[in-house]
């Protein structure tokens, strides 16, 4: 190139452009999630919760990322209005004292351009506890439909219910639950 300080300039400026932290909100109509335990051995219970909010601030060049999210407890979704109300009650969710499920990050770890794993506070039932979240499919790209930046990710962790006040009828229902979580997030 003939100028080389224009060509500094135009690097610096098209290095500095992507290295800038984005933020991105949880598309609350694709993001899903879900608790699995085994129901006295007999089959393995799959359930979710409807309504979820939070952000991502996610820095593609640093390969830095946040997660904040809030889980509705009372949006939780058995397929049954009786057992939804059941597993709301004290001995469980506690709803009316608890309507809130958070999880907030504390460190993301990336190998290359792709987070793997978020390590992170999850209060449930009032009891705050550290969960890694791994991260099993990560994508972040324009959405074809919306034409909008997006990233999207499928992520679980295994926790006990009994670390969170919520051990009744263990062992015979599994203490162990498997959290999983579809996300879908839109850039702001």
């Amino acid at each position: 190139m003939k100028h080389p300080v224009l060509a500094l300039v135009l690097a610096l400026l098209a290095g500095g452009a992507g290295a800038a932290p984005e933020t991105y909100v949880i598309d609350t109509a694709h993001t899903a999630p879900r608790f699995e335990y085994s129901h006295f051995g007999f089959s393995n219970q799959l359930h979710s919760f409807d309504k979820t909010s939070g952000k991502i601030v996610y820095d593609r060049a640093a390969r830095t990322a946040s997660v904040e999210v809030s889980i509705d407890a009372r949006s939780v979704n058995t397929g049954f209005a009786l057992f939804n109300e059941h597993i709301q009650g004290a001995d469980f969710f506690d709803t009316a004292a608890y309507p809130e499920i958070t999880f907030k990050s504390t460190r993301v770890r990336f190998e290359g351009d792709k987070p793997v794993a978020v390590e992170g506070d999850l209060t449930l039932k009032g009891v705050t506890r550290p969960v890694t979240l791994s991260v099993a499919t990560f994508q972040a790209r324009l959405n074809p439909m919306r034409k909008k930046d997006e990233i999207g990710a499928n992520a679980f962790a295994k926790i006990k219910r009994s670390d969170f006040n919520m051990g009744k009828f263990a062992p015979n229902v599994s203490d162990d639950v498997t959290l999983s979580i579809a996300v879908e997030a839109i850039k702001e």
